[in-house]
């Protein structure tokens, strides 16, 4: 995979990290808004990658590269992933993925007519916790309650309340806690259970409007699953699924789940299982170069059928 990071922000940093320790994926360029072209050099120089760019076009057109991951605000999701498509390349799209289901099916019937790949980078869905999960849920017998917290105080939120809001509280740039960090509890839900039967959204509100926390509220057939999720204050991070049988319980942060408990009381049984210890982005990248490498759509196609079910549940609670 020849590959051209496109954005200089935090999340982008993190996945640079994550490519370097992936192996096996060239880094041919990295694009930079105009203004944060010296950041753009900045980065180039810390990881070899040989081109900088300040108009994305011309990446597009010029760039040694056959996929693009866009790490850039929320609201400009679709449309860069839209305009790497037309132009051949594959794409690797930030979470959340686009601003409404409409966009992501329009995405995905794009790549198609291209005969090109696109993913969501979601940790959880290349996570080996989730694999085991999803393999552990028929042992727990019919399950009554779904529980996942996502709360850490933002870097960022000192700043938001004395005024200065980052496109991460932005709700002109689809920020808020709901977009930024529950989705990662919606992809555990929806991954495990498939679309809610209804979903009902509880923000706190900020004072420009974003949703700084929230409670999401998601009713499937016999039992409930709360996703709590806060910018705005901390607490300890987990998911958790209760069955009849047993439960499994995650003791760290969705977005990393690197840590599982499993506990079935009839025969009793209970274990741990880890990851092994990487970088969080790690393993989807790899999963990434893979795919593209060996033209696996099969294993594409359920990666966006994941995609598709947290859309529609974002769709029907946005505010």
């Amino acid at each position: 995979m020849k590959l051209a990071v496109i954005g200089t922000g935090k999340i982008v940093n993190e996945a640079l990290i994550a490519i370097k320790e992936a192996g096996d994926i060239e880094l041919a360029a990295i694009f930079a808004r105009p203004h944060s072209r010296a950041r753009g050099i900045e980065l180039a120089s810390a990881y070899d990658i040989p081109a900088v760019y300040t108009d994305y076009d011309e990446l597009l057109d010029q760039a040694d590269i056959d996929t693009v991951y866009i790490g850039l605000i929320n609201s400009v999701h679709y449309d860069y992933a839209r305009r790497a498509l037309e132009k051949g390349k594959n794409v690797i799209l930030e979470k959340p993925f686009t601003g409404t289901l409409e966009e992501a099916e329009e995405l995905f019937r794009l790549a198609d007519e291209k005969s090109r790949f696109i993913f969501e980078a979601i940790t959880v869905l290349h996570n080996s916790v989730f694999d085991k999960m999803r393999e552990t849920l028929p042992k727990l017998g019919a399950i009554r309650m779904m529980q996942a917290n996502f709360s850490q105080y933002s870097s960022r939120y000192d700043r938001y309340l004395s005024g200065v809001v980052d496109p991460s509280f932005d709700p002109a740039c689809q920020g808020g806690a709901l977009r930024d960090i529950n989705v990662y509890n919606i992809h555990f839900a929806a991954g495990l259970f498939g679309v809610p039967r209804s979903a009902q959204y509880y923000p706190n509100i900020g004072h420009n409007g974003a949703d700084t926390s929230g409670v999401l509220v998601m009713e499937y057939d016999g039992f409930t699953a709360v996703c709590i999720a806060a910018k705005d204050s901390d607490s300890p991070c987990f998911v958790s699924v209760q069955g009849e049988k047993g439960f499994m319980r995650v003791n760290d942060k969705p977005n990393s789940a690197a840590d599982l408990t499993i506990a079935i009381r009839d025969p009793e049984e209970e274990s741990h299982y880890a990851v092994e210890p990487c970088h969080r982005m790690t393993r989807e990248f790899r999963d990434f170069a893979r795919i593209i490498a060996k033209g696996d759509y099969e294993k594409a196609d359920f990666y966006r059928g994941k995609t598709l079910e947290v859309m529609k549940v974002l769709e029907s609670i946005i505010m």
